[in-house]
């Protein structure tokens, strides 16, 4: 169902919603740390008082003022094995350049497969509705199976294994499989074109490709037979090709073997102890704006920032069943995966999670009783509109925490997770990137939530709003800089010998500080706000304003499906505001809702954000993780080469690509 205007309760940024009660505070993962370090002797002087008053902004000054004894901490507390110690913990303090754990050797496989008893790990279902549950036993000896048949195939320590797989559980052995052999993945999910496939998988030349002959979305089934033929004779450098059938009318490519011989073989588990900065997997970015950049993260610093993100801020443990939406070809992917390490059982979803209709999800919640449920804030914000009522429709008692990311989540969505979901909820809306695969800013057990805003800068990340004098400010929309290093930014980029790229993507604003890219603002208590990216603000007059803004104000018209807006003016000259709307059915742009449009967005924003041009469109292309493509498209609109900024096999729907263009034509 659609609901009226007047249906559509508001809530004003900054609104409290949430406290956490004496009883979550008492058993959060975050206060059992700050105990131990009291007991231990580490951390501030006042560590003791920090964890009696639940002091969330006296251990953040803590863990970003001395970097080598939070990291350390962390390290202890949830023990890290090292095979061989390091030296230190931080022997360079700088940006680019910091060298974490010099010396020390490790494996992130070995963590995540500490557990080996009947505990449940995983939990799979497909849009069709079939259901897998593996136990860490059953995990572990089924990775090591596939890392036996790896193995075999001649996969060893820096090798890549690249993936064109869904999220489904053959992925997962695989991943785990390659991480203990000290080999490097990397995957996309199989609903990317061939082109973008090789646009990432060619620069790291991979000696074995995993591949599914098909995939199940929104009803029905994809054949990738073609594609992946495609993407093998793309990739002069492959070996092997070991594909997973599905579809009984395929037959398999020539050459190829059945995924089903890599788990044939006796287990053999064990795990190669590689250097702290020996790459785990490579990320890349969207791509959308040209080559994708092949990002490598390693095993150390990607096992201790989920070590503390998931525990310290989701408040994730092993009582938990820990979801988060996303494909193979997403960061969330890696970070979902990731709740092995704290013993956790992580539940995996195949399909469209829209299919057939926006309560799919939230019944699939009930049906596995997830205690963390993980999302986009594009989804949250759908169902706001189609005016469901999960808390009250579902059994949801079991859920604690809620995530949200992929864009800013607006007050308005914070109000309705509260309204319609639950109000006890540790409403987590996070904001970080591939980058770091993590979030800079996030959720804390220990804050209360404001409609709008994220709780806080996370532990050990120094992040700053910088205003146009390069320095910090409160209160004020800035630069989103790090101006301290973290263990989890990039080893480096792949085929980057000299860094060059690696330093122009982050370094080159601003002098030893990591630009993100995004618009922020703190507020005095500390929580902040995401504008949106800043090289897609709305630069209108010297009143600068990001895109989430603009879009909440969009949002509160269930006449709109979605939109899109684009600046067209430069940091040197200011163009026209376009704005691109997707009408909801039944409904027509005419006068008259124009004019309300532009009256809301002049007495809620400012007049100078009034849109010149209001244009329909059946679609606003997105990027297949559900970013819209503002700054490609304002770059077209500008006069680059479309070829050259918007890449389709990037793309959820690239049709809607020329449905924009056109508009703007017209």
């Amino acid at each position: 169902m659609t609901v009226s205007m007047t249906e559509l309760k508001e809530t004003a940024e900054g609104t409290l919603l949430w406290e956490p009660s004496e009883a979550a505070l008492e058993r959060a993962e975050l206060t059992r740390f700050a105990r131990w370090l009291e007991s231990q002797s580490l951390g501030p002087a006042s560590a003791g008082e920090i964890a009696s008053r639940h002091d969330y902004q006296a251990l953040w000054r803590w863990s970003v003022t001395d970097l080598e004894g939070f990291w350390r901490a962390i390290c202890d507390f949830f023990g890290v094995i090292f095979h061989d110690k390091p030296s230190g913990v931080l022997s360079q303090r700088q940006m680019p350049g910091a060298e974490w754990f010099p010396g020390a050797t490790i494996n992130y496989a070995e963590h995540a497969l500490r557990k080996r008893d009947a505990a449940l790990a995983v939990i799979y279902e497909d849009e069709g509705g079939e259901v897998q549950r593996l136990s860490y036993a059953d995990l572990s000896e089924r990775v090591g199976q596939v890392r036996r048949g790896l193995a075999e195939l001649g996969v060893g320590r820096g090798d890549r294994v690249v993936a064109y797989m869904p999220n489904n559980v053959e992925a997962l052995l695989a991943f785990l499989a390659v991480a203990s052999l000290g080999a490097v993945w990397s995957s996309a999910s199989p609903e990317f074109g061939v082109k973008s496939v090789l646009d990432r998988f060619s620069q790291i030349e991979p000696k074995v490709l995993l591949a599914v002959d098909s995939y199940l979305y929104g009803g029905k089934r994809f054949s990738r037979s073609s594609e992946i033929e495609q993407i093998q004779a793309g990739l002069p450098s492959l070996e092997h090709l070991v594909v997973q059938r599905r579809d009984p009318t395929q037959s398999l490519p020539s050459g190829a073997r059945d995924f089903t011989r890599l788990l044939e073989g006796k287990p053999d588990l064990r795990f190669e102890a590689v250097p702290f900065t020996h790459p785990l997997y490579i990320l890349y970015s969207s791509g959308t704006t040209g080559l994708p950049k092949p990002i490598v993260h390693g095993h150390g610093g990607i096992l201790l920032e989920h070590f503390k993100a998931l525990a310290l801020h989701c408040d994730l443990s092993e009582r938990d069943r820990f979801f988060w939406f996303t494909t193979t070809g997403w960061m969330m992917w890696n970070f979902l995966v990731s709740g092995l390490l704290l013993g956790s059982t992580i539940v995996l979803f195949e399909g469209n999670p829209g299919y057939p209709d926006l309560n799919r999800m939230w019944k699939f919640a009930e049906a596995h009783k997830l205690t963390y449920f993980g999302t986009s804030a594009p989804f949250l914000i759908a169902c706001r509109k189609a005016g469901i009522t999960p808390g009250k429709d579902y059994d949801l008692s079991a859920l604690r925490g809620l995530g949200s990311t992929g864009a800013p989540l607006p007050s308005d969505g914070f109000g309705w997770v509260y309204d319609a979901i639950s109000q006890d909820l540790l409403l987590g809306s996070v904001s970080g990137g591939t980058d770091v695969c993590t979030a800079f800013v996030g959720s804390c057990p220990w804050l209360p939530v404001h409609a709008g805003e994220i709780q806080c800068a996370e532990l050990g990340a120094k992040v700053e709003a910088y205003g146009p004098q390069a320095e910090p400010v409160v209160g004020e929309v800035g630069e989103l800089v790090l101006s301290e290093p973290m263990p989890s930014m990039p080893v480096s980029f792949w085929n980057d010998p000299n860094g060059e790229r690696y330093f122009d993507s982050y370094f080159s604003s601003f002098e030893g500080r990591w630009r993100h890219g995004d618009w922020i603002k703190f507020t005095p208590r500390g929580s902040c706000v995401i504008y949106g990216r800043s090289d897609s603000t709305l630069n209108r007059g010297g009143v600068r304003m990001g895109t989430s803004e603009f879009y909440r104000v969009v949002d509160g018209f269930t006449e709109f499906k979605d939109s899109l807006v684009v600046d067209t003016g430069t940091l040197d000259k200011e163009g026209e505001l376009w704005l691109f709307v997707v009408l909801a059915p039944g409904h027509r742009l005419d006068s008259d809702l124009e004019q309300r449009l532009k009256r809301a967005l002049r007495s809620e924003l400012s007049p100078r954000h009034v849109p010149d041009r209001v244009l329909p469109v059946s679609d606003v292309p997105r990027t297949i993780s559900g970013k819209k493509l503002e700054v490609p498209i304002k770059r077209v609109l500008a006069g680059a080469p479309r070829e050259r900024v918007i890449n389709p096999g990037t793309l959820a729907n690239p049709e809607a690509v020329d449905a924009v263009l056109n508009a703007a034509a017209s």
